[in-house]
């Protein structure tokens, strides 16, 4: 299963109850962040995380309110006696900008790699979770991501009995194993089914609509999804900003066939959100306002 908590929601400034932007992922008992604003270390105790665990950082951009709190954060993870390195993946510049931010936490006792994106789209594997980054359209260089969990298909037993594969033999080739016995080399596609359908969230902000998030957050179970303005005035403004309404947010929703949006990163000048959100299900019926500390277990589905 994976679990997904969004540990703060607001845009540009915190205020007293929106930490900024970050949001965890957690499967196998190992966590990857996506932006890491001022305060992620304290909203991810009040949610219940430990930083300990956080293997993998994911970067949106390099606007302060997504990168703010990383020298507190990396402090908190040496603290809490972590040495196993860590991963920061980031548009371009990306070691640059952390060790900028480091000058106020330069001793760690883990190692940092980097990741940089370059590209357009770019595809990685880390600690089982795989990572889409794809690039949007705000006003520098930024990224939205998707985190897949994949599944494999079902072992057929029966072939593997048809074909005399030793039951000993089962296990390495589940893990996608190749196994050679008295003479005989056996493949995974021998034994294995087709893949099943995995688990899906895509993250996204700051960026004005885009193919690339559609495309990307395609047939997601989750899509979170920047809402910098819900109100009508404010269309002019997002568009200047290169941010999303309520209302593109949800399209996106609509047309990629996601299974539920949460909105997210919060103008500080936006109130009443609740007001706003019958026209949303308009358009998206399984929309839903983002909180700090709101949490989802997805599991694959039965078959």
């Amino acid at each position: 299963m994976l679990d997904v908590c969004l540990l703060g929601t607001a845009g540009m400034m915190p205020l007293p109850n929106r930490w900024l932007t970050s949001c965890i992922f957690r499967f196998n008992g190992e966590c990857l962040l996506i932006d890491c604003g001022e305060g992620t270390q304290v909203a991810l105790k009040e949610a219940g995380f430990s930083s300990n665990p956080v293997s993998v950082i994911c970067l949106t951009h390099y606007h302060a309110d997504h990168v703010s709190g990383l020298p507190g954060f990396l402090l908190s993870m040496g603290n809490s006696d972590r040495t196993e390195p860590i991963t920061i993946i980031g548009p371009k510049g990306v070691e640059r900008v952390v060790s900028s931010l480091r000058v106020i936490a330069p001793e760690l006792p883990f190692e940092i790699n980097f990741i940089e994106l370059t590209e357009a789209d770019e595809y990685i594997e880390l600690l089982g979770f795989h990572i889409h980054a794809f690039k949007v359209n705000h006003n520098v260089m930024c990224y939205g991501y998707s985190i897949e969990i994949p599944r494999k298909g079902r072992f057929n037993v029966e072939s593997a009995k048809a074909l005399g594969i030793p039951v000993k033999l089962w296990n390495p080739l589940q893990k996608g194993n190749e196994v050679e016995y008295e003479g005989k080399i056996y493949s995974p596609d021998m034994v294995m089914g087709e893949a099943r359908r995995g688990l899906k969230v895509t993250y996204c902000t700051d960026t004005r609509p885009t193919s690339s998030l559609e495309s990307a957050a395609s047939g997601s179970d989750l899509l979170i999804c920047e809402g910098m303005y819900a109100e009508d005035d404010k269309l002019e403004k997002a568009k200047q900003n290169k941010h999303m309404t309520f209302y593109e947010a949800a399209n996106i929703a609509r047309k990629a066939n996601v299974g539920e949006l949460w909105l997210t990163h919060f103008s500080p000048s936006l109130t009443g959100h609740k007001h706003y959100m019958p026209r949303v299900k308009k358009i998206f019926d399984n929309a839903h306002l983002g909180e700090d500390g709101k949490f989802l277990e997805l599991d694959f589905a039965e078959e």
